[in-house]
């Protein structure tokens, strides 16, 4: 986004322009002599589109001044599969955070950094809201408790037909008193009816939130999202240096393609009974060497992961090395070992181990 700007940073004595929010917000006019702003509704309900008009004076008349920055950290919360993922990664432009047809397919919380000249947005990914059943899933409520306490805006994902949402989460949403945007996602997958009374429906139980009907799996509407969020960005400096994309390491997204790649191709508990330690990460000028170990709960869990002769394990690290090359950029020799840890997803020790306490 950043590079949106006037040739020389100049403006010609007397244009009359009209700017989109986006383009406003994005571009650094140096020179201003006077700025009107006008309202229009058009956004589906309860929101608004910022047109600025500016007249700008002759050269010899222009002073210069120092345009705000913007920098906030934009929470994604929502129940598990309603779309999240996808929509954070959307607006960031990387694939960060794993996408699966499978439920809880995230377990921390994932950021992702979009800088401009003049903003920075700290988007954050997190587990899909549960009553947890066991310890593994009590430490990633506690990512979505510490999302729901330090956002600056919350981006509140529903799916279409999705109707009762968590009541506590509802409640912490009014008292924070922070801007909320409510995403409608997967519109595609149903008709203008449908989606207006799903409308109407989020409205009437959060209506102080902006709401906005999306397909982020289409990218459709994505853009008047971002128009949105920047538009309500507090004005702060950046918390990050202008250059980082996430606050991961290179290990952690490795662990991640893994356990994507077991998420897709294993069927009822063994892909949530998985967990994946990189142990060894050399990386030369040509090649990086990963050494990754998968854990389950039980030993007939891990045959299972192996396969017969190898094939299963065999099949997640060709697909899981070409995911990590395209992500790294670089050839990759991957090496996986299958362990047992027994229970580990009921114990502290094991869970601080894999970075969840």
């Amino acid at each position: 986004m950043s590079g949106f700007r006037s040739s020389g940073g100049w403006i010609r004595t007397n244009d009359l322009r009209v700017m989109s929010p986006t383009s406003y917000l994005c571009s650094t006019p140096q020179y201003i002599l006077s700025i009107f702003s006008l309202f229009e509704n058009f956004y589906p309900r309860n929101g608004s589109a910022k047109i600025i008009i500016c007249f700008f004076a002759p050269r010899k008349k222009l002073k210069k001044i120092k345009m705000a920055h913007k920098s906030g950290f934009v929470n994604i919360i929502g129940n598990p599969n309603a779309g999240k993922s996808t929509l954070m990664n959307s607006l960031v432009g990387e694939r960060l955070s794993i996408i699966t047809s499978k439920a809880q397919t995230t377990r921390h919380r994932i950021m992702g950094i979009v800088n401009g000249e003049d903003f920075q947005i700290i988007y954050s990914d997190t587990p899909g809201i549960l009553k947890p059943g066991y310890k593994l899933q009590e430490s990633m409520m506690k990512f979505v408790n510490t999302a729901l306490l330090d956002a600056d805006i919350f981006l509140y994902v529903v799916e279409l037909g999705e109707k009762n949402p968590p009541e506590e989460v509802i409640e912490k949403l009014k008292l924070s008193k922070k801007p909320i945007i409510l995403v409608l996602n997967k519109i595609d997958l149903g008709d203008e009816e449908k989606v207006k009374k799903q409308l109407d429906h989020w409205g009437d139980i959060l209506p102080e939130a902006e709401i906005m009907p999306i397909s982020a799996l289409h990218k459709f509407n994505l853009n008047r999202v971002f128009d949105l969020i920047l538009e309500k960005l507090p004005d702060s400096p950046p918390y990050y240096p202008k250059d980082e994309l996430t606050d991961k390491s290179m290990r952690f997204f490795v662990e991640e393609i893994i356990r994507e790649k077991i998420l897709m191709h294993y069927k009822k508990e063994v892909p949530y009974s998985v967990e994946i330690s990189v142990e060894e990460y050399k990386e030369s000028e040509d090649i990086i060497h990963i050494r990754a170990e998968i854990y389950t709960e039980r030993e007939s869990q891990k045959i299972i992961i192996i396969g017969n002769k190898g094939l299963a394990l065999k099949r997640v690290g060709t697909e899981a090395r070409k995911d990590i090359e395209e992500f790294a950029g670089k050839k990759v020799f991957l090496e996986l070992f299958v362990k047992v840890k027994k229970d580990w997803r009921d114990k502290d020790r094991d869970l601080k181990y894999f970075g969840y306490q």
